[in-house]
């Protein structure tokens, strides 16, 4: 066995070959995957082979579709067969909502090229003629769905990896994993050592195990999951003789079930609401091409509505039950990426569904690896968007209910409650007590609005029971004042001799002055968004960031790439060690005059100030900034301080009508101000003029900074995109997030964000367009749960346009 490698790849199932494989294509070819049994053992040899492109992310559609594009090409080259099947499919509705569902998900398929189609039941019957119609409202059909051989799709992975010059090794166990001095690691194994630059960890249900060699706690857990396979049925081969074809897969959401064609028979798969984790703490090693003991009863449920809604199941044998463990994230996602303060050790984990994620699994990580970027918008894949709370006691219920809900709709206004309330601030049960009701922000309760009088939430597509209360916070701040928490913020403190040369080589804008804030684009080399952030100069060495609470270990993880090694500058990432406050309305000023002895006039506290100040008795930093766009401030405070300053500033703000405002009346604001915001406008596939961020970006400031070039060719080019606000002329509902944009009859954007900016009185979404089209005035529309609805260009916020508030 090879001493050295430049890569190893621990696990031999279809994720870690697809990485071997992605690797040596890319190039590096001294990569070596080790394997503690036969490849497959695991999750894979058992997995039921579904593959298809349709995802609530689109991102990870895209990824999808690469994957199942990729077949051809691995079988080509390894002369392996995969057993793909391409049938189509079509995807079931029983409920008006989940019909709703289905057509969002045919309109974010529009801009994807995925192809797919709404369809009535009776037409979902032609195609699938096992279903009842009468069972179903709506279906979707869809075109790239298929199965495969999941042991020929893994060893033509393998075969291509190895044709490149890629080497694995079978039967070989690793034993422990050490830092080498000096960089790099020994991976060991039962076979000897093998030293390397990089570890990638794929090992499937032992990720955890795997991590934990390195001090790492791997946010995933296996469940159990069952699918039965009957004995051959005559309505099967009635499909095939009269079509000449197999039956088409079929997802029915509402029965938690997916079926295919096997043989001559039927597979009949079950996300069951009674689940079962397996082995919740440990993984044994010596588990392998084992299955568990089936349990019927568990399932049973859902097979009673699988034989209502397919009636040709209640005459057919069940030849085999298979139940088999595969692991979940919390949110179900796979966790891909480099791990912050382990350089060199990459994660390919909880990719529950393989086959239709491994190929583009594979393609990120290598990218990743060998460009140090992913090439795409891998965000909702990223293992940084899990901190240090997601423990295994947290992660074990978050994966269970994950599991539970997997084919529920999950609603645009809906909070899920497993492993919650998590973290909390000082002033929690004071927010709850005044009718806070809480959203889950990166494992943080933070408040999403107000019910004074205990209205709860429905769960549903179109505007709820909050619509009144968020109208009300609204038009408090907008004409009062207004208070929210912040602590859900991302902050970083920087400091030392180095600190100010460094940020200005991190960050595209000009560093600004003591005393003084600015926004601060950060960029990748290419040019692209790699941050949004504020930026407070707090002394010569002493510099203050706030961003998007979601992505502290993201810009952590950047932040430690570019990190001096000669001790010049000290990176302090403050989670919850500072909580805040912001007020924001014409009040606001008032309102803070009264809790300090400070000069906070609008000469003596400009727009963009920030300084250190008590705030009643507690010391605090103060900036003022505000997302609502109006006069406001941000107040930073230890978390001891935190219920004093809250008490302070309500008190004050009694004689002025203060009223808590949550996130959706903050979406609200920022909406009629065209502020885009990290995660829906701002991702690391658009550049700064794309985004309308270039006004930030100092492209001529000495400094040397990362994504230099790449901003000035943007710049020089014009790019291809711009992001657009628009009015949309909306009924009950407004956009979320991943709609269609039409102008003249043609799919050319897509939707951000958006939702109603009560001030206004209008519904607006935010969304990218191409450049050519960005200043037509149409006609464009906007889709939304399947209609196409008029829309206009809004250049210009359509509230305060001239800044005046907030600078007065």
């Amino acid at each position: 066995m090879k001493t050295h490698a430049r890569v190893v790849v621990i696990g031999g199932g279809v994720v870690g070959c697809s990485v071997l494989y992605h690797l040596a294509r890319g190039g590096w070819t001294d990569v070596m995957l080790l394997e503690r049994s036969e490849l497959t053992s695991g999750s894979t040899w058992h997995a039921a082979g579904g593959c298809h492109t349709i995802n609530g992310d689109p991102n990870v559609a895209k990824l999808q579709k690469y994957t199942i594009e990729l077949y051809k090409e691995i079988e080509e080259l390894s002369g392996q067969a995969t057993g793909f099947h391409m049938t189509g499919g079509v995807m079931l509705a029983s409920t008006p909502e989940r019909f709703d569902w289905l057509k969002s998900m045919r309109a974010k398929g529009r801009y994807q090229s995925i192809e797919s189609e709404v369809i009535t039941p009776e037409e979902a019957h032609e195609l699938m003629p096992l279903l009842d119609p009468a069972q179903f409202v709506g279906a979707l059909r869809t075109v790239v769905d298929g199965h495969l051989d999941p042991s020929g799709v893994t060893y033509a992975y393998a075969k291509s990896a190895k044709k490149l010059g890629a080497t694995i090794e079978t039967h070989t166990m690793v034993t422990g994993i050490s830092r080498k001095m000096g960089g790099g690691w020994v991976v060991h194994t039962d076979k000897g050592d093998v030293t390397c630059e990089h570890v990638v960890n794929a090992g499937g249900l032992w990720a955890r195990e795997v991590g934990r060699m390195v001090g790492l706690t791997i946010p995933i857990l296996a469940m159990e999951h069952m699918y039965l396979i009957t004995e051959d049925m005559p309505e099967v081969a009635e499909v095939n003789a009269k079509t000449g074809k197999e039956v088409i897969h079929a997802v029915d959401f509402d029965g938690e079930l997916y079926l295919r064609q096997e043989r001559g028979g039927m597979l009949m798969g079950t996300y069951e609401k009674a689940c079962v984790p397996w082995s919740e703490r440990t993984t044994p090693w010596d588990f392998g091409h084992e299955l568990l003991q089936p349990d019927i009863d568990r399932i049973a449920p859902s097979l009673e509505v699988g034989f209502q809604h397919f009636p040709a199941f209640q005459n057919a044998g069940i030849k085999q039950i298979i139940n088999g463990p595969f692991t979940f994230a919390p949110d179900g996602n796979p966790l891909v990426g480099p791990i912050r303060g382990l350089d060199g050790f990459w994660s390919a984990c909880g990719v529950m569904a393989g086959f239709s994620q491994g190929g583009g699994v594979g393609l990120a990580l290598a990218n990743w690896m060998i460009h140090g970027d992913p090439g795409f918008d891998v965000w909702a894949m990223d293992v940084s968007r899990y901190g240090d709370w997601a423990t295994m006691a947290y992660t074990n219920p978050k994966v269970q209910e994950n599991y539970s809900r997997r084919f529920s709709i999950k609603f645009p206004n809906e909070e899920l409650t497993a492993a919650r309330p998590l973290k909390t601030t000082p002033i929690y049960d004071k927010l709850v007590a005044l009718g806070a009701q809480m959203g889950d922000s990166w494992g943080l309760e933070s408040p999403l609005w107000f019910s004074p009088d205990g209205t709860k939430d429905v769960f549903q597509w179109r505007r709820s029971t909050d619509f009144p209360h968020v109208k009300a916070e609204v038009a408090a701040v907008r004409n009062g004042v207004g208070m929210m928490e912040i602590s859900g913020f991302s902050k970083f403190f920087v400091r030392g001799p180095g600190a100010r040369d460094f940020l200005d080589r991190m960050l595209a804008c000009k560093i600004p002055a003591t005393g003084r804030m600015t926004l601060a684009p950060m960029l990748k080399e290419n040019g692209k968004l790699q941050g949004d952030l504020s930026l407070a100069t707090l002394g010569d060495e002493e510099f203050f960031l706030a961003g998007s609470g979601m992505a502290e270990v993201f810009y952590a993880r950047w932040f430690d790439r570019f990190m001096p090694t000669d001790g010049s500058v000290r990176l302090d990432v403050v989670g919850l060690g500072l909580c805040g406050l912001s007020i924001a309305g014409p009040k606001a000023r008032e309102v803070l005059a009264a809790v300090t002895h400070e000069d906070v006039s609008n000469a003596g506290f400009r727009f963009m100030s920030v300084r250190r100040m008590d705030v009643g008795h507690a010391p605090c930093i103060v900036g003022r900034v505000s997302f609502t766009g109006d006069l406001g401030y941000e107040i930073w405070m230890k978390p001891e301080y935190q219920r004093h300053v809250f008490d302070r500033l309500m008190e004050a703000g009694k004689a002025h009508g203060l009223r808590l405002f949550g996130l959706r009346a903050l979406n609200a604001m920022r909406l009629e101000k065209n502020f885009g915001g990290w995660g829906r406008e701002y991702r690391p596939i658009y550049g700064p003029l794309e985004a309308g961020l270039d006004r930030f970006v100092a492209y001529d400031k000495p400094a040397d900074f990362i994504g230099r070039q790449g901003a000035a060719d943007e710049r020089a080019s014009g790019g291809k995109l711009r992001l657009r606000s628009f009015v949309v002329e909306a009924r009950d509902a407004d956009v979320i997030g991943d709609e269609p944009i039409w102008l003249d009859g043609a799919v050319v954007g897509w939707v951000t964000s958006g939702g109603f900016a009560h001030n206004s009185g209008v519904s607006m979404a935010m969304g990218y367009v191409p450049r050519e089209h960005a200043d037509a005035e149409g006609p464009w529309q906007i889709e939304l749960l399947g209609e196409k609805l008029p829309a206009r260009v809004q250049h210009a916020p359509i509230w305060d346009a001239n800044t005046e508030r907030m600078r007065g």
